[in-house]
């Protein structure tokens, strides 16, 4: 799993750098399919957005933003919503009785 870093109009701290790599590296526990992580974080009028964007097996691919005064929040925020949303991916893969999408269960 491979785990990139990027900064936009701002430069990139050793600190801030270790922080994104941690949190996002704590992704894979939630789901082991993961092939690569991007965090991207910008620096806006004062304020700092981050996006975070996970490609996981078979096409799959999570993204989250945050906006937020604290690059390290904007972190841990966009962390957390990618961990919703894989748990909730890996619990749809795990249901056998999940149906899917716009499909219909006939019974004879």
């Amino acid at each position: 799993m491979h785990v990139l870093v990027t900064t936009r109009h701002m430069e990139l701290s050793p600190r801030l750098k270790a922080h994104a790599e941690q949190k996002a590296g704590k992704l894979v526990h939630y789901f082991d399919r993961i092939q690569e992580i991007e965090v991207v974080i910008d620096a806006v009028d004062g304020s700092f957005r981050c996006e975070v964007i996970v490609n996981a097996e078979h096409k799959k691919e999570f993204v989250a933003t945050c906006n937020n005064d604290d690059a390290y929040t904007c972190v841990n925020s966009c962390v957390e919503k990618i961990e919703r949303q894989v748990s909730e991916h890996k619990k749809t893969l795990r249901n056998r009785k999940h149906v899917g999408d716009g499909a219909t269960i006939r019974h004879s």
